[in-house]
């Protein structure tokens, strides 16, 4: 098993007990041998992630909330943990291990799973790969997801787990106040989104399972095989619509950004990569629909649920409680103007 592994020293602003951290794990997790060694991966912006190995060499994942005061309904770890649970043997995730919700412990609820070896892919673009091993990547990206939004979410315990129905009018009303709440300057595009878009929500009131953030990113991949062995960061799934979870994982084709995923400059012809038409078409195939209505004003929503994140980003930025202390630049303000610019016809 390499070492070679994106983690450092625990931030100074994420410092905690570690000691008592050890004792609750090996209170609450079976096969826990001490002493425990803790890192911090790089990156989690959102909630903070550890790398945790115990004597045996054995290693598990720590996510927790993040220090300071957070925005209302943001951060809930104990939902990523419990959706995880829940799905599996449904979908490919991390073996759960335990969850903490007694912030006496390490300061703020937490829950720890088993670390698994794998590949993820932060460059969309797949460089060095064969185009079947490109193809073979996003038809699995899209087959998980697929597979995802046919699970019975009654069946598997998750039946309060969102409020059905609706869906589109409650997150618009939702990330509005996410933005209104981490706001820093005047963005008038946002105000133009928060204008427009309850009046262009679809008719269409499927429900399923959503995950909220499914993109290339935040699943893993078998070390050498082309399939899903793990889909990550759960913390804005609920019950929901599947249509918003297509779209926004279809945002890596109109995304200019490298840092959160784009696809500018891929020859579509000859990459292995799909088109954003073929890669929606498939998935459309694999649940039963036809044609999806308005797609600008499912991509537009997305992009605006992405800008208000962004806002709420560099909000925490600015108060010092990010792992991303050096990339203090607002995002909000360009998303809002490329959601808007799509659900006006403009690109």
């Amino acid at each position: 098993m390499s070492d070679d592994l994106p983690v450092r020293d625990v931030l100074p602003a994420h410092r905690f007990d570690e000691a008592r951290l050890a004792a609750w794990m090996a209170a609450n997790v079976d096969g826990y041998r001490g002493p425990l060694v803790v890192k911090q991966f790089q990156g989690g912006a959102s909630n903070p992630t550890f790398l945790l190995t115990d004597a045996t060499g054995h290693r598990y994942v720590l996510r927790k909330k993040p220090p300071g005061q957070l925005l209302a309904s943001a951060h809930q770890v104990d939902r990523e943990y419990r959706v995880m649970k829940a799905l599996d043997g449904q979908i490919p995730v991390p073996k759960m291990r335990a969850l903490c919700d007694d912030d006496q412990v390490i300061g703020a609820t937490f829950y720890v799973m088993d670390y698994l070896q794998g590949r993820i892919f932060r460059d969309a673009t797949l460089p060095g790969l064969s185009p079947k091993d490109r193809a073979e990547i996003y038809d699995d990206l899209n087959a998980t997801l697929a597979r995802l939004h046919k699970v019975d979410f009654e069946a598997v315990g998750l039946g309060d787990y969102g409020r059905p129905g609706n869906y589109f009018e409650r997150q618009v009303a939702r990330w509005t106040r996410q933005y209104e709440g981490a706001k820093t300057e005047e963005i008038p595009a946002m105000d133009a989104l928060i204008e427009k878009l309850p009046a262009r929500i679809p008719a269409d009131q499927s429900v399923s399972i959503a995950h909220g953030d499914y993109r290339l990113e935040n699943v893993m991949y078998h070390p050498t095989e082309n399939r899903i062995i793990a889909v990550l960061d759960w913390e804005l799934s609920t019950i929901g619509h599947p249509l918003a979870d297509i779209a926004y994982n279809a945002f890596i084709w109109r995304s200019h950004s490298p840092g959160w995923g784009s696809l500018d400059g891929v020859d579509f012809a000859t990459s292995g990569i799909p088109t954003e038409a073929e890669y929606v078409a498939k998935y459309c195939e694999r649940t039963g629909r036809g044609e999806i209505p308005d797609w600008p004003f499912l991509m537009a929503f997305s992009i605006f649920r992405l800008a208000s994140i962004s806002q709420g980003v560099y909000r925490r930025i600015l108060s010092g409680n990010s792992a991303r202390e050096s990339e203090a630049i607002n995002g909000c303000g360009a998303l809002a103007e490329q959601a808007l610019a799509i659900l006006e016809g403009r690109e």
